[in-house]
């Protein structure tokens, strides 16, 4: 024994210890962490999800939700998106502001934090299996499909049946452009290259947001102008202050222990601040303390070292931020010049003038928007000029009134209102043409129209119907309806031209960019237009998309029961909700509701009249479209309710089958044998029910 620990020397041992912790730890793993995660992962995917039990207030209709996907969790650094959120609540939106941090859990669902009491404004995590940090990569298809289940669980949680998302990052770009009856605005905070960790993903994510959304909004003229060439509507909405906040002067505030003059800043102390330049500053100031409050990020606490009068506070909560800000005798924005902060519009300028402050900044291109306001300075040498200039200069009352005077002018709620002005009213949608054919049954054809006003939400639809000679009273309800409301317009045949010849003449008199063909035997669902738009412009391989419903002879039937046409649209909502984004192909769309895009029908053509009264034409529309290389699909996350064949019951039965027989013939002299159309076959576990974004 005596000789192996003399042979054991002080570094035997320590290789010892550390392949004894090393087995440990393989040990510790293997027996005791993995079995841990697989137990607790195989418990959680049995446990259903249960949505919290306290709900949000009711939603006030007309007036949508905001949905606001963080660049940051709430509880990070109160900036622009805890701002925009909060004021969208006090201006009686409901608000959800998705977390950039997730829940670990392999379920659907969502953890929300009511944060006002009011039930009207929360912060949702949202649940991934393997939580990722958003800013340096995107979703892969499995994180994508988890992430559009668990903001369909909040939807049906909170009921939301119109929705406006504010996107702030692009890393939620999949998941935000896939929500049902949804406007998307890309909320262009910063420069995202300029950071420098900006993969080419998520770059190229930024370019689709920047292209698809309905509208970007962006905080300076230079993201403007980096917007304009990849979209044409873009809108400036700078950052602001919570004038209330800061304009109120406190007692209790910083002293310095010495009684130095402040110069200080707030924010964050990250690789576009300005260390030379604050070196510079407090050589220059001997006599001044050089105050920074905020996160360092960069190790300037020790670059800084050897300067006495600079002082480090660190982070502290926004609450404080006027318990430092009232010491400050000179405030800075000592900044670098870089691409990053040459497209910045700093908040914290705002807030500055809020409280009277004199502001000395670099010379940034949003410095033009404080006229007179801030001392700008175009090198160091001018920046420590403009330093002495106000330590020198009295601050007098006229002067601090004015500072605060603008201020006044700039804060949240003004920037909210240009927000909600931009979202609910200006955003132009493209013209949808929705051409309903009708024979007889008044009653259905009512309760069609009637559907398309009240749940449609596009505010730019022309509905043209075609009667085929009704003799039920239609023709002049129709007449009646015309008058009734904008972009009406009715077409009254003299004789049943049938379903295809009736169809051709609306789409010949249509002017939208987008078409619809849609029975008069069905009930269309909140928001049906908008979600159809998304996917076309999302998938432009599509050529033909209709919704699932009740009642088909095909893969577009689901599973759902309701007890009249109201309980319908509360259970087709539920189901459409926890489908989101989910598209999938199949050969033949019926064409009780169709959706295409204007170049498609003139590539493709009007429908073929030679199946007169109907059955085929459809099928045979199918081919010609699948013929030139797109796909015909089916929305999972669109419902429209389908009585099925309301003219054809009409028709005897001999006289429909004979019809049907002929024009099956007629089919497969073109096309060869007919594929009888089939449902859906069931999944066969929850797994194969994910969104499937496009397949």
């Amino acid at each position: 024994m005596s000789k192996i620990t003399r042979h054991l020397n002080g570094r035997s041992w320590q290789l010892l210890i550390n392949e004894l912790a090393a087995t440990f730890r393989f040990l510790k793993k293997r027996l005791i962490v993995k079995p841990y995660v697989n137990v607790r992962k195989y418990a959680l995917a049995i446990v259903p999800f249960q949505r919290p039990a306290r709900t949000p207030i009711a939603q006030k209709e007309p007036l949508p939700d905001y949905i606001v996907w963080g660049v940051i969790d709430w509880k990070f650094r109160h900036q622009r998106p805890q701002h925009l959120a909060s004021e969208l609540a006090a201006a009686g939106r409901r608000v959800f502001y998705i977390s950039s941090n997730f829940q670990a859990d392999h379920r659907a669902g969502f953890v929300a934090e009511d944060l006002n009491g009011l039930g009207n404004l929360y912060q949702v995590k949202l649940f991934l299996r393997r939580p990722q940090i958003i800013y340096f990569s995107t979703a892969d298809q499995k994180a994508a499909s988890q992430l559009c289940l668990d903001i369909g669980e909040l939807l049906n949680w909170s009921k939301s049946t119109n929705v406006v998302s504010i996107v702030q990052h692009p890393f939620w770009y999949p998941v935000a452009s896939s929500l049902p009856n949804n406007r998307v605005i890309y909320d262009c905070i910063d420069d995202h290259a300029g950071f420098g960790n900006s993969s080419d993903e998520v770059l190229a994510l930024e370019d689709k947001l920047f292209r698809h959304a309905d509208m970007t909004i962006v905080t300076s003229g230079k993201l403007k102008e980096m917007a304009a060439p990849r979209t044409d509507r873009v809108e400036v909405i700078r950052n602001a202050a919570d004038y209330a906040f800061f304009s109120n002067h406190v007692e209790t505030q910083y002293r310095d222990p010495e009684g130095r003059p402040v110069i200080g800043y707030y924010g964050a102390i990250a690789n576009w601040f300005d260390l030379d330049l604050i070196a510079s500053v407090a050589e220059h100031f001997p006599h001044c303390t050089v105050l920074l409050v905020g996160a360092d990020t960069i190790g300037a606490r020790a670059q800084l070292r050897h300067h006495a009068n600079v002082r480090f506070v660190g982070e502290v909560e926004y609450g404080r931020l006027p318990f430092f800000l009232y010491a400050f005798d000179v405030c800075l924005v000592p900044f670098k010049i870089i691409p990053l902060t040459l497209a910045t519009n700093p908040v914290k300028v705002y807030e500055y003038l809020s409280a009277g402050k004199p502001v000395v900044s670099v010379d940034l291109p949003e410095m033009a928007e404080f006229p007179e306001l801030v001392h700008v300075a175009k090198n160091s040498e001018e920046f420590i000029s403009r330093i002495a200039d106000v330590l020198a200069t009295p601050q007098s009352e006229p002067l601090v009134a004015s500072r605060k005077q603008f201020a006044k002018r700039q804060t949240w709620k003004h920037r909210v209102a240009d927000l909600i002005d931009f979202a609910e009213q200006t955003i132009t949608e493209p013209l949808v043409s929705i051409v309903v054919v009708t024979f007889n049954n008044l009653d259905f054809t009512r309760r069609c129209l009637d559907s398309v006003v009240a749940h449609s939400g596009h505010s730019n639809l022309e509905v043209i119907v075609v009667d085929n000679a009704s003799s039920d009273g239609s023709q002049a309800y129709l007449q009646n309806w015309q008058t009734s409301g904008p972009n009406r317009h009715v077409i009254l045949n003299d004789d049943n031209r049938g379903f295809a010849a009736a169809n051709n003449q609306g789409m010949a008199v249509a002017t939208g960019d987008y078409l619809v063909l849609l029975n008069n035997d069905t009930v269309v669902t909140s928001g049906w237009v908008r979600t159809m738009l998304r996917h076309l412009k999302q998938h432009p391989d599509i050529g033909l998309l209709g919704p699932v419903t009740n009642n088909i002879g095909n893969e577009a039937k689901v599973d759902v029961a309701y007890k009249d046409l109201g309980d319908m649209h509360r259970v087709s909502a539920d189901y459409t909700r926890s489908h989101i984004g989910q598209i999938f192909d199949l050969r033949t769309l019926a064409f009780f509701c169709v959706m295409l895009r204007r170049d498609v029908y003139e590539r493709v053509g009007a429908l073929d009249e030679i199946y007169g009264l109907g059955f085929f034409e459809d099928d045979d529309y199918c081919r010609r479209v699948q013929k030139l290389g797109l796909r015909v699909v089916c929305a999972r996350d669109v419902f429209v309710h389908h009585h099925l064949s309301a003219s054809f019951m009409k028709m005897d039965t001999k006289a429909r089958r004979q019809l049907f027989a002929r024009n099956k013939q007629i089919y497969e002299a073109k096309w060869g044998t007919w594929i009888p159309h089939r449902h859906r076959a069931r999944r066969a576990s929850w797994r194969k029910s994910l969104p499937l974004f496009g397949k």
